[in-house]
């Protein structure tokens, strides 16, 4: 026993002596890093404007954490197989492939909102949202079950309402009749389902009315958006959000640097009558729209092609009791110009409910009036 103690006492002054030796060849001839602890020759001597700017995006991501929330969603969908016979689940069981072969399966989606009231109202995308089985907000690190208050899917705007708190952190409204092209924006979203996620750029367009069927406008930005981002707000130096991020123009999926987001006046509009209808009421003139070719307004004795032809009215609705007819060309709603399709859509669905209109239309050479009285939208 003792021979072993003296042993091991043995080993111990060995390493303490070796630690000695050790210590003392790095103090003498420093740490391999120590040409990199030096002060760099530019700190601090940056353009100090440049300093305030970043310190603006810190204090927007602040302002902003606990009010952009992360949106899962989760449906089920009923399974297709290549083979008919195989979507009956008689033969999937004669042949044996049932328990390969699920009925259904779960569909989950993800993407962003924001927080537009204390008591938990929430604004997203109705795209991320319609017709799913359940939807979960993420606040930080809490979760709770959505309810789906209204949801358009024109505008695609929804309105979401989570319960628990009274004291959520509601996001700043701007003016996004202001937004001048070129000004700088901030966008926070969940892109890949990376939490709470900045990017920044400019504004490169506003107005942008050619990129859907309906003639919305769109404010064009660079800030980097991704699938995750669809429903996040794109907000201003001044912290305020400018517009609710929907989309991107992609051909590879990911950011060319080109994502569109809605207006926030827009927005607000939409958000206002969703929660005081569950929906929105939009002026209906019951026509359906074909495409006026150069070569075919040659023909119709038209000088250009702009307008909305018609190609079919629906049967009792306000076009066919004002006289409409297939292939009338809509030139002016009460003398405001239709350019095309999106524009007489864009007209009558902002157009009171209830209210008579002056239809402008070319027909048989010449331009001829007609009246109308719009109804609501089915």
């Amino acid at each position: 026993m003792l021979n072993i103690k003296r042993h091991a006492r043995k080993i111990f002054l060995i390493a303490a002596a070796g630690a000695v030796v050790f210590m003392s060849c790095v103090l003498a001839n420093g740490n391999f890093l120590d040409d990199t602890a030096r002060t760099s020759p530019i700190k601090d001597k940056a353009d100090k404007t440049v300093y305030e700017l970043q310190n603006t995006f810190n204090s927007i991501y602040g302002l902003y954490k606990d009010s952009v929330v992360y949106i899962s969603t989760e449906k089920t969908v009923k399974m297709r197989y290549n083979h008919p016979f195989m979507d009956d689940p008689f033969f999937r069981d004669f042949f044996g492939a049932r328990p390969n072969m699920p009925d259904t399966m779960k569909q989950k989606g993800l993407g962003t909102g924001f927080l537009i009231s204390k008591d938990g109202f929430i604004c997203t995308n109705h795209h991320l949202v319609s017709q799913m089985d359940s939807v979960t907000v993420k606040v930080n690190d809490h979760e709770y079950k959505a309810k789906i208050i209204g949801s358009d899917p024109v505008s695609d705007i929804a309105l979401l309402k989570i319960d628990g708190r009274s004291d959520f952190r509601p996001v700043y409204f701007g003016d996004s009749d202001k937004v001048k092209i070129g000004d700088m924006a901030i966008a926070i979203g969940n892109p890949f389902g990376l939490d709470r996620t900045i990017t920044s750029g400019i504004i490169s367009a506003t107005g942008r009315s050619d990129i859907d069927q309906m003639g919305n406008s769109h404010i064009q930005t660079d800030a980097s958006i991704n699938p995750g981002n669809s429903g996040g707000p794109l907000i201003n130096l001044d912290g305020e959000v400018i517009g609710v991020n929907r989309m991107i123009y992609s051909q590879t999926g990911g950011n060319l640097g080109i994502g569109f987001a809605i207006p926030i006046n827009k927005a607000k509009e939409v958000l206002i009558s969703l929660k005081e209808h569950g929906k929105i009421r939009r002026g209906y003139l019951g026509v359906e729209m074909s495409p006026l070719t150069e070569e075919f307004a040659k023909q119709l004795g038209l000088p250009n092609d702009e307008g909305a032809l018609v190609g079919n009215v629906l049967q009792g609705s306000p076009a066919d009791r004002a006289g409409i007819r297939i292939e009338d060309v809509i030139l002016k709603v009460d003398n405001e110009k239709v350019k095309d399709p999106r524009d007489l859509f864009s007209i009558i669905s902002r157009t009171p409910i209830g209210k008579t209109v002056k239809l402008s239309v070319w027909r048989d050479r010449s331009e001829k009036n007609f009246w109308a009285t719009l109804k609501e939208r089915p």
